[in-house]
């Protein structure tokens, strides 16, 4: 969604990397910049001027000239300013004290309301709620069938007294419904009203009659983050006509600009609360300002990534691999190894994934061609060995490679390839399980005594290996290559010896000492003596 965007931005920084001091050209040069990418990324010309009048405000102050690295300064602005533009702070959803908390859904038509209902309230009962969605859409044909498909997926009964298609009263089913959720005890109730096409007066009434009906104690607006300016326009004409509390985002996995997920919270002053990324029921989430304004920047969502780890992934079967890794409980196998990768796939696709790590702008083009089906290939290879295969893969050899290939239907050059990473993935995770640190990066040495680190040929070994045992033979004392230098060395080594005695403190050779005698002439405490007999 916001590509575009952030790779503007990244080329403005570039521009700021290792300045010590920022001049007013400086500034000016990056606030031209980053009004030129926010207006390319279909931002409304109201926030872009406000937004580069801040930082341009903030770049003049002393936060950036008294700074011991100003660019990085300027980028943390830029962060604080997009935070400020999409809400500032993540706002929750408020609960009614008594009774039923009614959520009342709008927006425009084909915005995606009856899918994003069912998402949400997948996403209330996770929150431990007992949500109950009604069909107040009795305009769009079918509508009214798609709420209760919706809802048979996520496992949320769905009130829907009126057939829809254009038959019933959109107003008498919010009332009803209010009354049912009551008697069956649910505690949320989220209702779906029809979309316009437009600023259409009828629809406008009957949004507000609802309103008026079951006294909401959430509004939310509905928006196709993909629309652009329209969204801001739509959304305005709806806060004037009916009001709302809250902005739900779309489709925010698309590929348009994502301006208006800029603009809407900022000027119709109302926060963005939810975003859906795609077409899972899962793919539905609070909207955190500040982990938004960190993708944007390419720094990455790490707290949602961890989050969604947290929901995704079983403790019990981590502690197990985290054993085996450290050395107990077994050896890390193959089976282990696809239960990790089939875990990681819970999580969504790997380009969404690897999309949340920081700095991975750069490899957007590669995440963007990445074959999903790629986990697919490995874990029909993998299922296609024995179990006493995937237990030990040392035991593949020739022969059985080719039998796993055919059996996969792959070639056995891909076998190889998914044996020998496999090798060095545990090999990588062993070494960090056990505290070993992070081996050496491919292609750099690594640190000394970890994987990858550089190290002698077996010429060099070799040597290594004399040099230690001439130096052993000589005291520890290390010998020169050239004989003649070594013998000079020698000779001076003899001479200091007899000086000084064979004694290594210095006394003279042959001679006894009086250690008793030596540690009273110290001065040492009394009860010391007792350690030198």
């Amino acid at each position: 969604m916001f590509a575009t965007l952030s790779d503007r931005l990244a080329d403005t920084f570039k521009n700021l990397r290792g300045k010590g001091r920022l001049s007013e050209a400086d500034i000016d040069a990056t606030a031209r910049e980053i009004r030129i990418a926010l207006l390319e990324a279909d931002v409304a010309l109201p926030v872009v001027k406000e937004f580069v009048a801040a930082v341009k405000d903030r770049a003049r102050g002393e936060e950036v000239s008294g700074a011991l690295n100003p660019g990085q300064q300027i980028i943390k602005i830029v962060n604080d300013e997009l935070v400020t533009i999409l809400g500032g702070e993540t706002r929750r959803l408020r609960y009614a004290k008594n009774g039923p908390t009614v959520i009342m859904l709008a927006g425009l038509q084909g915005a995606g309301k009856t899918t994003l209902a069912a998402k949400l309230a997948l996403w209330l009962k996770e929150q431990d709620k007992t949500p109950l969605l009604v069909a107040c859409d009795l305009q769009r044909p079918n509508a009214v069938n798609q709420l209760q498909v919706n809802g048979s997926r996520v496992g949320v009964p769905v009130f829907a007294p009126e057939p829809g298609n254009g038959v019933g009263d959109p107003v008498g089913v919010a009332r009803a419904a209010l009354v049912e959720a009551r008697r069956t005890l649910h505690d949320v109730v989220i209702v779906d009203t029809a979309g316009r096409l437009g600023v259409d007066a009828e629809l406008m009434q009957q949004a507000a009659d609802i309103r008026d009906a079951v006294s909401p104690d959430e509004v939310l607006f509905v928006v196709d983050a993909m629309i652009g300016q329209d969204a801001v326009v739509t959304a305005q004409a709806f806060l004037e006509g009916v009001g709302f509390d809250g902005v739900v985002l779309t489709k925010l996995d698309g590929d348009a600009r994502g301006g208006a997920a800029l603009s809407i919270a900022s000027v119709t002053g109302r926060p963005v609360m939810f975003a859906s990324s795609g077409e899972k029921m899962t793919d539905f989430d609070l909207f955190h300002p500040d982990r938004m304004a960190s993708r944007i920047l390419d720094m990455g969502d790490m707290m949602t990534l961890i989050e969604q780890a947290e929901k995704t992934f079983d403790a019990d079967q981590a502690m197990k691999v985290a054993d085996k890794l450290a050395g107990k409980g077994g050896e890390f196998t193959l089976d282990d190894f696809l239960e990790q990768m089939q875990q990681v796939r819970k999580l969504g696709s790997m380009t969404k994934i690897m999309g949340m790590l920081p700095g991975m702008g750069q490899f957007r083009e590669q995440l963007e061609n990445f074959d999903e089906r790629e986990i697919d290939r490995i874990q029909a290879i993998i299922q296609s060995m024995t179990p006493r295969e995937r237990d030990n893969p040392k035991l593949i050899d020739g022969s059985r490679r080719s039998r796993i290939a055919r059996g996969s239907g792959r070639q056995v050059s891909d076998v190889n390839n998914l044996v020998d990473r496999f090798f060095e993935a545990r090999k990588m995770m062993m070494q960090m399980a056990r505290g070993g640190g992070m081996p050496g990066m491919p292609g750099m040495p690594g640190m000394p005594g970890m994987p990858g680190a550089a190290g002698p040929g077996k010429r060099g070994k070799a040597k290594a290996a004399q040099a230690k045992k001439a130096q052993s033979a000589k005291g520890g004392r290390r010998v020169s290559g050239n004989p003649a230098k070594a013998a000079r060395e020698a000779a001076q080594e003899k001479d200091k010896v007899g000086s000084a005695g064979a004694n290594p403190f210095g006394s003279p050779a042959g001679e006894d000492v009086d250690y008793e005698k030596a540690a009273a002439a110290l001065d040492l405490p009394q009860d010391f003596s007792k350690f030198l007999k």
